[in-house]
């Protein structure tokens, strides 16, 4: 089982580069970097985790700028939005910004993604939050193309153009992974859509969801084995991490408190006990 760390990129916070080398140096294979473009003060869609919503939601760097940072001062850990709000974003641009994180790191990129669930936030970009699902996947069916094709169109309900040229290209081909974000089976079955792994919400039972997920992939057409399932949020349980490594999880990803490295650097090292108990 794979392991990497995610945290909200702050002000306060570590520095990308910081974290990603310190996990490096422990065997961890990625890092992560979650967005929000903005919290409005309004707050009319209630935070998902229940309470207050935490500061570092409005404080949160641009995932690109802090993930090429941790790049250029690294060898080989894998670099992850986890997950980027692409219904936010312009789908042209962000297939841009995809292929050149991905030339700038050599090919170490993988694309997280999810369909958010702040509509207040949403909204601000012009993204309607009903609909914000098949905006998801217009735009990456629309990026699959923009990647891969010298000449590229695409023509969607939210994403349509002619012809158009743009480099450079992602060193991993056809793509970089995109791993969907979202809770079973909706997003289950995004992932087996047009993804490359899932990474399910926190608050489900994966013991239970993990089997029904495989079957639909198989259903599907799909090797289940070819999606990878990547678990955010865990807390410190070698019994149940060794579960889910059983059932398929290949990758678990630890939630990182947004601070400096003398408070984050031990919760590192107890992760990377976990890590060598897990895998032995």
């Amino acid at each position: 089982m794979k392991f990497g760390g995610a945290m909200f990129f702050t002000e306060y916070s570590m520095t990308a580069p910081e974290l990603a080398v310190a996990l490096e140096q422990r065997g961890f294979d990625s890092v992560w970097a979650p967005e929000h473009s903005h919290i409005p003060v309004s707050r009319k869609t209630p935070f998902p985790g229940g309470g207050d919503l935490p500061k570092q939601y409005a404080d949160a760097m641009d995932p690109f700028v802090v993930l090429a940072a941790a790049a250029n001062a690294t060898k080989t850990i894998k670099l992850g939005t986890g997950v980027l709000l692409v219904q936010q974003r312009d789908t042209i641009q962000t297939a841009k910004l995809v292929a050149s994180i991905d030339q700038v790191s050599q090919g170490r990129f993988l694309l997280g993604i999810g369909g958010g669930w702040n509509q207040d936030e949403m909204e601000n970009h012009g993204t309607v939050y009903k609909t914000r699902f098949k905006r998801v996947r217009e735009s990456i069916e629309a990026m699959k193309e923009i990647w891969s094709k010298p000449k590229a169109e695409y023509h969607g309900e939210f994403v349509n153009f002619d012809p158009i040229m743009a480099w450079p290209k992602p060193v991993q081909k056809p793509h970089p992974p995109i791993h969907v974000g979202g809770a079973f089976p909706q997003g289950a079955r995004r992932a087996i859509r047009y993804g490359d792994g899932w990474i399910p919400t926190a608050r489900g039972d994966l013991t239970v969801e993990i089997p029904e997920f495989q079957k639909m992939a198989r259903e599907a057409g799909r090797d289940p084995a070819s999606i990878e399932i990547t678990a955010f949020g865990l807390a410190e349980d070698v019994d149940r991490l060794k579960r889910l490594k059983d059932l398929g999880v290949a990758r678990v990803v630890p939630m990182l408190p947004p601070e400096k490295s003398d408070a984050v650097l031990p919760i590192i090292d107890r992760w990377t006990k976990l890590m060598q108990q897990v895998n032995g």
